[in-house]
């Protein structure tokens, strides 16, 4: 099915021109990982990859986005079980107060993308200048390098999530940040990695250490199209990553044949996501991932976990985190992100 993108009056008009500037992506099958990181390494696929990168830097805007009244640092740390070495972007209000923490995980379908690129910038500020602490996270990507420049398939992103939500909480006190008011978020690729941030922490007896989930858009079935999330139909020409197979066998196709939650959170079940804590799942009308988004609240109020949905009228995946395009949209979710991570 085709979705017409000029002539569908659900769509922002401000979003109908961001849609014809974006870049063209791969969309073809591959046949397997090493083709696609050979893909990824050859000069057409580094060219994409600059190309992306240059477009979300254009996200990056200081009248939408200021930069006063904010600090930044940057650490460097070691990740469990691999020691390898992260990269945690923090940004914090000018303020001697303890204050809440939103620990981020940035998207690209845990393949690509760094929370160094511009509108994660832009975006992680917008969020501070609410009044909390932001931690972006650059993991290893399954793909293409952030700015940590290892790649490495399932559960290499997941484990480094995980270790940098654990360094976070350990070193609360050294960056003014109140242990018992840590939220995890992210959006798409980074959904998916808050939630299975929160079912590793919950399986192992530490889902005290995010006092809540917020994710946005998440990429968590693993294969599109599928029957049971119309939106994956409707909408598959608005993300590339959902017209091939290039998730699934980047991020590890033997997770998702295994149906494990923790890689694709869309397997999860009742027991599983019981123990999870507070959690918000947002979501937009005209995105492929709507449906599986709205699945997985569903499945938590089943499971009696305190949680609440929204539904962004109008828009594509993940549009609040590119400022530029409808900042008040982006206004707004990090209002809510950041009074959930205060209340």
């Amino acid at each position: 099915m085709s979705f017409d993108i000029e002539n569908d009056p659900r769509l922002d008009p401000r979003i109908k021109a961001f849609l014809q500037r974006q870049p063209e992506t791969a969309v073809s099958d591959v046949a397997s990982r090493e083709a696609l990181l050979a893909e990824a390494a050859s000069p057409a696929g580094v060219a994409m990859l600059a190309a992306e990168a240059a477009f979300m830097d254009l996200g990056d805007d200081e009248t939408v986005a200021p930069s006063a009244g904010l600090s930044f640092a940057t650490r460097e740390i070691a990740s469990s079980p691999d020691a390898n070495t992260i990269v945690l972007e923090i940004i914090r209000p000018d303020t001697d107060q303890e204050l809440a923490c939103v620990y981020y995980i940035h998207g690209g379908g845990m393949a690509t993308l760094s929370c160094r690129y511009g509108s994660y910038r832009a975006w992680g500020r917008i969020i501070a200048a609410r009044g909390v602490v932001v931690v972006m996270v650059d993991f290893r990507n399954a793909v293409a390098p952030s700015s940590v420049s290892e790649v490495a398939p399932f559960p290499a992103g997941l484990n480094d999530c995980v270790a940098g939500l654990r360094w976070v909480h350990a070193h609360a006190g050294d960056l003014g940040v109140d242990p018992a008011r840590i939220v995890v978020s992210g959006e798409s690729g980074g959904g998916n990695l808050t939630l299975a941030t929160g079912l590793t922490l919950a399986r192992a007896g530490d889902a005290r250490l995010a006092r809540g989930l917020y994710a946005f858009c998440p990429f968590i079935a693993g294969r599109w199209p599928d029957a049971a999330y119309p939106s994956s139909s409707e909408y598959q020409d608005l993300l590339s990553d959902v017209r091939s197979n290039r998730g699934v066998i980047g991020y590890g196709v033997e997770a998702y044949d295994r149906r494990d939650p923790l890689a694709w959170p869309a397997f999860a079940t009742r027991d599983d996501v019981a123990g999870l804590p507070p959690t918000v799942i947002s979501v937009n009308e005209c995105d492929p991932l709507r449906d599986e988004g709205v699945a997985f609240y569903r499945l938590l109020l089943a499971a009696g976990v305190s949680a609440r949905a929204r539904v962004i009228l109008g828009t594509t995946h993940a549009i609040e985190m590119y400022p530029t395009v409808c900042p008040e949209l982006s206004h707004d979710a990090a209002r809510d992100l950041a009074a959930f991570a205060a209340s």
